[in-house]
């Protein structure tokens, strides 16, 4: 089992973007603000995998109350660094959504297209409300407003890895997000 990278041997690994203990105070801050805001509900947090399970498990533990988990698998990437805009369901959600307090939780939200299109997949299941929270928005990307009730960090639209982000399934398992500087 290869130990996890380190800056100094890995040269695709660039600067860091959002260091861990900027992570942990965020994702504690965001959790206290939904524990707030759903004090008489439990929320269903719905986990875009694979990028989100590490945002999702701490923001999980983040929130005071009562939540319950559900994940769905989308695809617009493969192992490329840029999307390829076209977006499928490769894993669907396990619970209804039926009257259901629902938070999206996204690990980076690019040009949006991807949330648009769960937007409109998650509501037409009939959810009582549907909110996103997000760890990470790419500056500059997005193609319109896209409601965004609860994002970590906004950040420059640089290629990042690193806390459950990847490339070709490698670098999930880093502590903090940083640019990506190897080949695309």
């Amino acid at each position: 089992m290869d130990p996890a990278p380190s800056s100094s041997d890995d040269p695709a690994l660039g600067e860091v973007v959002v260091s861990e203990a900027d992570i942990a105070r965020r994702v504690a801050e965001l959790g206290a603000e939904i524990s707030t805001d759903y004090a008489a509900r439990t929320p269903l947090l719905v986990g875009v995998l694979k990028g989100a399970f590490v945002f999702m498990a701490d923001l999980a533990r983040a929130i005071d109350r009562p939540v319950e988990c559900d994940f769905m698998a989308v695809s617009s990437y493969g192992a490329a660094t840029k999307t390829s805009g076209v977006v499928r369901i490769v894993k669907d959600l396990d619970l209804d959504l039926t009257g259901r307090d629902v938070i999206i939780v996204e690990d980076i939200i690019d040009s949006g297209l991807t949330l648009q299109y769960l937007r409109r997949n998650l509501l037409a299941r009939g959810p009582a409300s549907l909110e996103v929270c997000a760890l990470l928005l790419r500056e500059g990307q997005q193609r319109g407003d896209l409601g965004l009730r609860y994002v970590g960090f906004s950040i420059p639209p640089d290629f990042v890895i690193g806390y459950g982000l990847d490339v070709a399934e490698r670098y999930r398992n880093l502590a903090d997000v940083r640019t990506y500087e190897g080949a695309p």
